[in-house]
């Protein structure tokens, strides 16, 4: 069953048409990834499921429900978080902080709870801050806990963005580019890390990523943008094989093509 359905969707920024008529399903129990060159609007296009810009055209539809002209808080709740291309942690406080701030959407405390300090408060704080030690031991920073998150290296970073997005208990799942700055076997452990995700804490999940290794060793489907446009889809030996693939990667087709290897 599809999750997410995106039908047409077209996004404008003065004369440069950012997407155009862009359409696809991320069904549930499933790994997808969005690839193609930079400036394809691979991040355009998980702004506009966010809610941080509006399409121009098109619908977005998430659990049969449309999505449009809901604000990013909103989008939250129903079920969807993300992580950015540009790590956007809060450096200064710790890293069992940062992953607390995106359980805020899920708490059940009012402000009189919180300002006449509870029982249900207590136990409110007690039980967020278990799930955000576990979140914390899935994604490999045990032991980090009370260090700040500028402290931690870019692929911790990377990792800690991930616990914190699933903090907010989504069903959906969107990494934008989640193993950029990670040597080979950090990449290699996050491939892990997303397939014990399905199923057990997400429903699906739907990755920007240029590390082809990544895409097609995990990758359920694959759709592939360029210049706005969705060129290609498939499975990922569909599409290393597919030419407008090798096309759109200007001569980097080997690249796509031998990524498995």
């Amino acid at each position: 069953m599809a999750l997410l359905e995106l039908r047409d969707i077209s996004k404008r920024f003065g004369g440069l048409q950012a997407l155009a008529r862009v359409s696809m399903d991320v069904e549930e129990g499933m790994i997808a990834s969005l690839i193609g060159p930079n400036g394809a609007g691979k991040t355009t296009l998980f702004n506009t499921l966010t809610g941080l810009y509006r399409p121009d055209a098109g619908e977005i539809r998430f659990r049969k429900r449309s999505l449009l002209g809901m604000t990013p808080d909103r989008i939250t709740s129903a079920g969807i978080s993300r992580t950015f291309q540009n790590i956007r942690l809060f450096a200064h406080m710790t890293v069992l902080d940062n992953v607390l701030v995106g359980m805020h959407s899920r708490l059940r405390t009012g402000l009189t709870d919180i300002l006449l300090a509870s029982k249900g408060f207590h136990s409110s704080e007690k039980e967020a801050r278990r799930k955000a030690m576990a979140l914390i031991e899935l994604t490999g920073l045990s032991g980090r806990e009370h260090e700040w998150a500028q402290q931690l290296s870019y692929g911790e970073q990377r990792r800690l963005e991930i616990a914190r997005a699933l903090a907010a208990e989504p069903q959906l799942l969107l990494l934008d580019e989640p193993s950029a700055g990670m040597n080979s076997s950090e990449a290699q452990a996050l491939m892990g890390l997303f397939k014990e995700l399905i199923g057990k804490y997400v429903k699906a999940v739907l990755l920007i990523e240029h590390n082809m290794r990544v895409v097609m060793g995990i990758s359920d489907r694959v759709h592939v943008l360029d210049y706005g446009e969705k060129i290609a889809e498939g499975d990922p030996d569909q599409v290393r094989q597919d030419p407008k693939v090798i096309e759109a990667y200007l001569g980097s087709g080997s690249w796509v093509v031998n990524a498995k290897s």
